[in-house]
């Protein structure tokens, strides 16, 4: 499966799939995300010094004092009077932001914040426990007893019903099951999504329940 990326509450999340079986029917796929505060992190270069091409820049001293629109030339001549780089902070503005800066200590900033941004990476998994319409009631409980402690852990959980030929004739027994596992949970999850059709399968997605 692909990675993707979607916007989630104003925050760019990257996630890289990985689904792993395992025994007893109980499959585990996780997601990597790599979150960062106002989007992913660049690694595009900015322009800076000579490299930056236009006839005028909005500069910002580098103690974050504010020079209005110069040309060009004046605001490399600031820079090297002060011993610093200019730095195009903000390309895509009319006129673009030019700012005052050690590059070096600009860049060193720059990449340390990204390497703490990895550092907020989160594991998040969704487990998958199968079963048959015709399930025993020692291998419920025992297959239940898993829901709970993956529940117990943070973890999202799929209960997923097989049907198999003529099963598929009544679909009911899958959604008494299903009722069953939620019953033996006893109040320990939230419903994500109610018992459905897929095919097949009938299956529901339990989240774990939210504590006080």
């Amino acid at each position: 499966m692909a990675s993707e990326t979607y916007h989630y509450r104003g925050l760019l999340t990257r996630f890289s799939p990985l689904t792993i079986s395992g025994a007893d029917g109980i499959i585990c796929t996780l997601f990597l995300t790599i979150r960062s505060k106002g989007g992913l992190l660049s690694t595009k270069e900015l322009r800076i010094n000579d490299a930056i091409r236009v006839k005028e820049v909005r500069l910002i001293d580098a103690d974050g004092t504010q020079r209005g629109v110069v040309p060009i030339g004046e605001a490399l001549d600031i820079a090297r009077d002060s011993g610093l780089d200019l730095i195009e902070v903000a390309p895509k503005a009319v006129p673009p932001v030019c700012k005052i800066l050690d590059y070096g200590k600009y860049k060193f900033d720059q990449e340390k914040r990204q390497r703490e941004a990895k550092k907020k990476q989160k594991l998040v998994k969704m487990k998958e426990i199968r079963m048959q319409p015709k399930i025993e009631e020692h291998d419920l409980n025992f297959k239940t007893k898993h829901i709970r402690e993956f529940l117990e852990e943070g973890n999202k959980v799929k209960v997923t019903i097989r049907f198999r030929g003529r099963e598929l004739a009544h679909t009911e027994l899958g959604r008494v099951v299903l009722d069953r596992v939620l019953e033996l949970l006893d109040g320990l999850y939230a419903l994500d999504r109610k018992p459905a059709m897929e095919g097949r399968f009938m299956s529901m997605i339990l989240n774990p329940k939210a504590k006080k």
